[in-house]
């Protein structure tokens, strides 16, 4: 618990620190993406003192020079860390208002470039949508968690609609992300960190042309099916293909 609790002093002072840079390189030119690899540092950095090593699995997967909307299932506040630091590409997150209001911390993510969400409010948060659409048209990519909230026990919830709604409007493709471990670093309502090895599995862009709003509800079960399908594959065994699990799924590339 000692242990747990340096971690956590040592992580909030970083987190302060470099919060304090990315609100300062707001000011100057390219600032979003500037921040956002200032963000993937700081992510790394938290992360080796953490002891947290991630085993990444389909890099290929990702688009490169294309938008895209990466949609992840999330255990824990690590999930954060863990794809900013290895989802290799400029992307803005769509995270919860309730991030935003932390001081220093909630400005940086605004220098970023990174959108609100209000889960509460239908009408706020479909203006949210509508500003990341606009990333996508600046040609910028959006990482979002579909469940809207970290699991407890590493069962993955239902998916919202929301950044469906997101993907058929813009026509990007889909790129599903399973992380394997990070409620077990950390999970949900716990400041206990401990030690440990996460698997991140990039799939195969999924491409969303030729659904509607009115089928979303296949695209959704087909994206959580995905996940779900490498969160069983991986979870205990050793890395194998993503060839071998999802042969049929269509690319983008």
């Amino acid at each position: 618990m000692i242990r747990s609790a340096l971690l956590v002093t040592l992580g909030v002072a970083i987190t302060a620190f470099v919060s304090f840079w990315c609100v300062v390189f707001s000011f100057f030119a390219n600032a979003e993406n500037n921040v956002h690899k200032v963000a993937s540092l700081w992510s790394k950095v938290l992360l080796f003192i953490c002891a947290t090593k991630v085993e990444v699995i389909g890099r290929e997967n990702i688009l490169r020079g294309k938008p895209q909307v990466f949609m992840a299932n999330h255990q824990s506040d690590f999930d954060i860390l863990i794809t900013l630091a290895h989802v290799t590409c400029q992307f803005r997150w769509i995270a919860k208002k309730e991030l935003f209001t932390i001081p220093i911390f909630g400005q940086a993510m605004k220098a970023a470039g990174y959108i609100e969400i209000d889960r509460q409010n239908h009408e706020k948060a479909m203006q949210s949508l509508d500003m990341a659409a606009l990333r996508i048209r600046q040609g910028k990519s959006v990482m979002t968690f579909p469940e809207g909230t970290r699991s407890r026990n590493g069962e993955i919830k239902a998916f919202k609609q929301g950044t469906f709604h997101l993907a058929i409007q813009s026509g990007v493709p889909i790129v599903p992300i399973t992380i394997i471990g990070s409620g077990n670093i950390m999970p949900k309502r716990s400041l206990k960190i401990k030690p440990g090895k996460i698997k991140l599995v990039i799939d195969k862009p999924i491409v969303v042309k030729g659904y509607t709003l009115e089928d979303r509800q296949e695209l959704i079960d087909r994206v959580r099916q995905v996940i779900i399908k490498n969160y069983d594959a991986y979870r205990n065994a050793g890395t194998v293909s993503i060839k071998d699990i999802q042969p049929e799924i269509k690319t983008a590339l």
